[in-house]
């Protein structure tokens, strides 16, 4: 196949599209120079292929769809810039990717009648042919701020106290979080989970408010027990969570529900959490921060306490601040601690190529590229309002979903599935190199399968070969296009 052919197959109209294709800060991403109009292109047939291609288009012409080219490696003499992917060179291991599953999405999820939440569930998390697989949740311990209400799993009447948790219910997840989380283990059971609290009950705190507000010192055994009581219900539930952090966004005390937790202080708490959690018998892993990449500091300080470092699995970062290169910062610092990606939000209204492209190239080849076990973009699903959220709540964070009489699929969905269909648990970062304006990453999967993952951060279309043991195969992708290939 010409390479001119390929040029006008990534925008036919012809493609075959396998699927269905339709907390909080704005990153005020420019919308960069749309995709020429699509030209009219003859039938063509198209032999076998040793590599999949899987292609979004920043005008939205295709919305990964699997391409009908054929790739097939062989020796080159062009002078078009060149990835070359070695598998001999690994990094980290992957455990997923996703979104935070909230207690909204939890709620418009549970609108839809029987039969459409099964399609979509199907869609979303299982893993054949017509589905995304999502392989990584995020979930509030308690509500979030896409909660439609504010609660903690004790909450108590002005001065009641509640030290050994006699009073702690998941009776507020029970309508319809925990129904929708069983469905999704029904579809995925091996989906890695991970719990993170918004706030501790008011009565623990300095303020006595659910907004704001510390975690009192001598509160710290009563919310160790709170966490022991929390994990230990959801497994009764048959809920299993791989993973903690102890404090969502540690250093943003104005969302509703918040609270702010130094990094001395998450230092203490851990050293009290951690060796309730081991009493308990729970394997569950504790990861600090959970916030900010402008603040390195806030996880080392945490690490740089030896007793604390012993309960920490690692650090978690979103990006609505400072720059993803901070994740390899912290693993320079402590490479045997792993690091985390939990959360990044899409700003409504979007702008389509604009997110699409940020969020590929900063979350999921800059995240993993830095270290990062997980990708997850916020919020799964919401209405076509956005909601709901709580009281000062965020109202313009675009989910990757939106449920109403149908489900319209967002730039969050393309994002994530691009790497989540293929980039399976327990897949390895391999090394690839970095030509400009082509930034990518590259795993090998459980199963052996290559994955390239590559990113056009230009405004033309742009020609490139993907090099692997010696032979290439040539692509070419437009600006802020992405393609996945998988061999």
């Amino acid at each position: 196949m010409t390479l001119l052919t390929l040029r006008s197959l990534l925008l036919s109209g012809s493609l075959l599209a396998l699927l269905l294709s339709s907390s909080c800060q704005s990153s005020n991403k420019p919308d960069p120079t749309p995709a020429p109009p699509t030209p009219p292109t003859p039938p063509v047939t198209v032999g076998p292929s040793q590599v999949a291609f899987w292609l979004t288009n920043p005008d939205k012409s295709q919305l990964f769809a699997k391409q009908k080219v054929a790739l097939n490696f062989a020796a080159s003499t062009n002078q078009d810039p060149t990835i070359v992917v070695d598998t001999t060179q690994t990094y980290q291991t992957i455990d997923g990717f996703g979104y935070t599953l909230t207690g909204g999405s939890a709620y418009v999820m549970r609108q839809l009648n029987t039969a459409d939440r099964a399609a979509l569930l199907k869609e979303l998390f299982a893993t054949d042919s017509t589905s995304i697989g999502i392989s990584y949740l995020r979930i509030s311990i308690g509500a979030s701020d896409l909660s439609d209400q504010v609660y903690t799993y004790n909450d108590l009447p002005a001065g009641g106290t509640d030290v050994n948790m006699d009073k702690f219910s998941l009776e507020p997840d029970k309508a319809y979080f925990l129904p929708l989380l069983k469905e999704i283990l029904a579809v995925n059971p091996n989906i890695k989970i991970l719990g993170s609290p918004w706030t501790a009950p008011s009565w623990m705190k300095t303020n006595g408010s659910p907004k704001g507000g510390s975690l009192k010192p001598e509160y710290y055994q009563a919310y160790a027990k709170y966490f022991v009581k929390y994990l230990q219900a959801m497994k009764a539930e048959g809920v299993r969570l791989d993973a903690v952090t102890l404090q969502n966004e540690p250093l943003n005390p104005d969302n509703n529900p918040s609270m702010s937790m130094s990094a001395t202080e998450q230092a203490a708490f851990v050293k009290v959490v951690g060796p309730a959690l081991l009493a308990a018998g729970l394997d569950t892993k504790i990861i600090a921060y959970d916030h900010n990449a402008d603040r390195p500091d806030y996880p080392t300080t945490v690490l740089n306490d030896a007793q604390a470092r012993d309960y920490v699995d690692g650090s978690a970062f979103h990006l609505y601040a400072g720059k993803i290169e901070a994740l390899s910062q912290v693993h320079g610092a402590y490479p045997t601690k792993n690091v985390y990606f939990t959360e990044q939000w899409v700003g409504a209204p979007s702008s389509f190529a604009g997110d699409f492209s940020w969020h590929v190239n900063n979350l999921i080849i800059g995240a993993t590229r830095n270290w990062s076990r997980n990708v997850l973009e916020w919020n799964l699903a919401a209405d076509a309002s956005n909601g709901p959220h709580t009281n000062g709540g965020c109202s313009t964070c675009l989910p990757a979903v939106t449920v109403g009489s149908g489900v319209t699929r967002n730039v969050a969905y393309y994002i994530i599935a691009h790497a989540s269909k293929f980039v399976r648990p327990g897949s390895v970062r391999i090394n690839s190199s970095l030509p400009n304006n082509l930034p990518n990453v590259a795993f090998k999967t459980p199963s052996g399968k290559k994955v390239l993952i590559v990113l056009n951060t230009g405004n033309a279309l742009q020609s490139f070969n993907i090099q692997y043991r010696g032979k290439v195969v040539s692509s070419a992708l437009y600006g802020s296009a992405a393609g996945t290939y998988v061999w």
